[in-house]
């Protein structure tokens, strides 16, 4: 499905803030920041999964649609999503996270993508260690300079496409979710030290 709008101030010049949206930026001062630029009812779930990983100790950011809709109503392409307070955040870290939801395609694989190759490619092993499924990224692969994930200033990110199923088991079994957030952390800590 089309979006239905091409940027942020489209968006925002035809709907309300606490009503249709609401964004939630949390700038801890760290140089990672985990975001979901879809969360809400645009890609369930990718908002609490990202605040899990942040935890209370990472920058945060979460853009999230509040109404039900399709999911071209309020979903603006990663590589034109320019709401201003996630290009400050994300822009004054060195690395951004970004988890996105994806159809269901029959496995529970997190698919790959980004520029930040180190850390995208710690990210994969670091999940399949923890025992989830992880790949780059062939459909979705998150590359465009002007992707949220790589508007920080390194130029690099991850985004990470999570299918419908797994969204669902990280949402209600707080075990998996811990296994999925340590994984991703551990990652994050390693590759800062490469």
């Amino acid at each position: 499905m089309a979006d239905r709008y091409r940027n942020f101030e489209e968006l925002a010049a035809d709907l309300q803030p606490e009503v249709d949206y609401r964004i939630r930026s949390e700038d801890r001062g760290t140089s990672v920041v985990i975001l979901a630029p879809h969360g809400g009812s645009i890609e369930p779930e990718t908002s609490q999964i990202a605040m899990a990983i942040a935890g209370t100790d990472l920058s945060f950011y979460s853009f999230d649609a509040l109404k039900a809709g399709g999911h071209g109503d309020f979903h603006i392409t990663s590589h034109r999503f320019d709401e201003p307070r996630a290009i400050d955040l994300v822009g004054r870290s060195n690395t951004a996270v970004a988890i996105h939801g994806r159809k269901d395609d029959g496995t529970n694989t997190v698919w790959l993508g980004g520029r930040a190759t180190v850390l995208r490619d710690a990210i994969g092993s670091a999940l399949r260690d923890a025992g989830f499924g992880a790949e780059l990224n062939q459909t979705l692969p998150g590359i465009h300079e002007s992707n949220i994930c790589n508007r920080t200033r390194s130029g690099k990110g991850v985004q990470l496409e999570l299918p419908r199923s797994l969204r669902r088991r990280l949402a209600t079994e707080s075990n998996d979710l811990d296994a999925f957030c340590l994984a991703i952390r551990s990652a994050i800590v390693s590759a800062s030290q490469s």
